[in-house]
């Protein structure tokens, strides 16, 4: 068996549509990035890319997206994300971006990177706070922001080379 290596690209769906974190699954997510794929790079980068591409973890709430693929072609992956247009469930299309905050080697990189991240985000808000209970709730939810040790759920959590 071969050793592969992997990246990790994470992501957030932008869309100015509120409706459009209804169908956010993996299913749509998958199908909208081979989609792109396929048009920019035609049926070889999509034969490329699609080899190992998961969507690894989706929370529709935040719209946050992390994408498997092999350490070989996730430049073809990045380079085909802008051309994500609209993410299509139950016969609707609903028109998002795809943005790439972070790529990294291991699901774990990824997560302490969304950690940072997040903290960024929630600093931004409180300084735009208009009153204390809204300050409360966002300090609060600064507090909060860290990496809880877990057990990995499935093999291929920390190390870079793991057997496909």
């Amino acid at each position: 068996e071969l050793a592969l290596s992997r990246r990790y690209l994470l992501c957030e769906v932008v869309s100015e549509d509120p409706r459009c974190r209804q169908c956010i699954e993996d299913r749509a997510v998958g199908l909208a990035v081979r989609d792109a794929i396929e048009r920019v790079h035609g049926d070889y980068g999509l034969a490329c890319c699609s080899i190992s591409l998961t969507v690894k973890y989706l929370n529709a709430y935040t719209g946050t997206v992390l994408l498997r693929c092999r350490k070989d072609f996730y430049r073809l992956l990045c380079s085909a994300l802008p051309f994500v247009r609209q993410l299509e469930s139950r016969n609707q299309r609903y028109p998002c971006s795809l943005r790439t905050l972070h790529v990294g080697g291991t699901i774990r990189t990824c997560q302490k990177f969304l950690i940072q991240y997040n903290r960024r985000q929630l600093l931004m808000l409180l300084q735009n706070c208009t009153n204390e209970e809204e300050r409360r709730c966002i300090q609060k939810s600064l507090l909060s922001c860290s990496l809880t040790e877990e057990q990995p759920q499935s093999g291929d959590e920390e190390d870079d080379d793991g057997i496909e």
